[in-house]
C-alpha cells in the first residue's frame, strides 16, 4: 500500500517536483497507458499546428520556472482577498 502524501502540508514547489516525480515514474510505463480517442484527436490537432509552423516552444526549465511563478502570484493574490 502507497505511503500517503500530505499534499494539503506541501509547498507549491514541493508539489510540482512530487508531480514531475510521478510524470517520470509513469514515462516508464507507457506502453500499459491507455489512450482515449478523445485525447488522440488532441494530440493529432496540436501534431498539425506544428507541422504548419503555428506552435511556440519553450525551454522546460523555462517553462516550470513561468508556472511556478504563475501558481505563486495566484496564490498570494487569493491570500490578499482573505
Amino acid at each position: 500500500m502507497a505511503t500517503p502524501l500530505a499534499i494539503e502540508k506541501m509547498t507549491i514547489e514541493e508539489k510540482l517536483q512530487t508531480m514531475e516525480a510521478l510524470w517520470n515514474d509513469l514515462c516508464h510505463h507507457e506502453e500499459v497507458l491507455q489512450v482515449y480517442e478523445w485525447q488522440k484527436e488532441i494530440l493529432d490537432a496540436r501534431e498539425r499546428i506544428i507541422e504548419r509552423g503555428e506552435s511556440k516552444f519553450s525551454d522546460w526549465e523555462d517553462a516550470k520556472k513561468h508556472s511556478l511563478d504563475k501558481l505563486i502570484e495566484e496564490s498570494a493574490q487569493e491570500r490578499r482577498k482573505e
